[in-house]
C-alpha cells in the first residue's frame, strides 16, 4: 500500500492506481443548461484561466506529475464508460478544441506522533503515522473549451456515464488494467451553469475499497474537470472529497 500511494500521488492514473495494491448537480449535466454558439478559447487564453502557483491558499499548483495521458490509450471495457474513466485520468471530455491541465497539492501536514521504534512498527504506530502524513489532498484541473454546444454535449457524456456505469466497469491505460467496482453520483459543488460529481471505487484486494472523486462543471462553453485523491484518507478509510478550495479558486477565474 505505501509503494501504490506514493505512486498514485505522483500522477493520477488508471495504472497507479489499480495497478500498486494484490450529489446531485443544478442540472446532473443534462444539456439543458442554455445553447451557446460562443468560439471556443484558445490553449493561450485557457493557461491564463486555469489557476496558477499562490492562488489556492494551502495549496502547491503547478505541472501535473508525469503528465496527462492519451486519451486514444485510456478506454473502458464499455464505451460508454470512457468519459468516466478518462475525467479519473484528467483528461478532457469529448473533443475540445483546447485544454490545459495543473495540478493542485495541499500542504503537507506534520505526524502528529513519531514511530520509529520496532515497538512502534509492531503494533501500528508507524503505518498510522505514515497515512497521517499522507493524508493530503491532490487535485489534477484541466480547462477546456468547446466550439457550439461541445462543453454541453461533453458534459453529458459523463453525466450519462456516471448513471450507465453505477454497476462499476474495468479499464485499462498504455496496458495497465483494473478494476472499478461501483461509480454513483455525489452531491456537486453547485458552482457553474451545471455540474456532475462522482465517485469511482477500486477495490484494491486487501486494502479494501479505494475510492476516487471527481467533478465536472460547465462555465459556458469552458468545462472545468477536477479529479482528486487522497492516500492518507484512503489508508485510514476516512472520508474526503474533490478539494472546495481548488474549486473556489479556479471559479473565480472562470466568473
Amino acid at each position: 500500500m505505501r509503494l501504490c500511494a506514493t505512486a498514485a500521488v505522483s500522477v493520477l492514473s488508471l495504472a497507479l492506481i489499480t495497478g500498486c495494491s494484490d450529489g446531485g448537480s443544478k442540472d446532473s449535466g443534462d444539456g439543458k443548461g442554455g445553447k451557446s454558439a460562443a468560439k471556443a478559447l484558445s490553449a493561450a487564453e485557457l493557461k491564463q484561466l486555469i489557476i496558477a502557483k499562490g492562488e489556492v491558499p494551502g495549496y502547491k499548483v503547478g505541472p501535473v506529475e508525469g503528465g496527462i495521458p492519451d486519451k486514444t490509450k485510456v478506454k473502458s471495457d464499455d464505451a460508454q464508460c470512457d468519459p468516466v474513466l478518462r475525467a479519473l485520468t484528467g483528461i478532457a471530455p469529448g473533443e475540445p478544441a483546447a485544454n490545459t491541465s495543473r495540478m493542485a497539492t495541499e500542504d503537507k501536514k506534520d505526524p502528529t506522533d513519531d514511530a520509529t521504534s520496532l515497538d512502534d512498527l509492531a503494533d501500528g504506530k508507524f503505518e498510522d503515522s505514515l497515512g497521517e502524513s499522507m493524508d493530503l489532498d491532490v487535485t489534477v484541473v484541466t480547462l477546456s473549451s468547446y466550439d457550439g454546444d461541445g462543453a454541453e454535449a461533453a458534459l453529458k457524456s459523463v453525466s450519462d456515464a456516471v448513471k450507465g456505469c453505477s454497476g462499476g466497469f474495468s479499464g485499462e491505460q498504455d496496458g495497465e488494467k483494473g478494476k472499478f467496482t461501483k461509480v454513483a453520483e455525489e452531491k456537486s459543488s453547485g458552482t457553474g451553469d451545471e455540474s456532475v460529481a462522482f465517485t469511482a471505487t477500486n477495490d484494491a484486494g486487501k486494502d479494501g475499497a479505494l475510492p476516487l472523486h471527481a467533478e465536472v462543471v460547465r462555465h459556458g462553453n469552458t468545462l472545468a474537470t477536477y479529479t482528486t485523491i487522497n492516500i492518507g484518507a484512503m489508508m485510514s478509510k476516512k472520508a474526503y472529497t474533490v478539494s472546495a478550495p481548488v474549486i473556489k479558486a479556479q471559479t473565480a477565474k472562470l466568473k
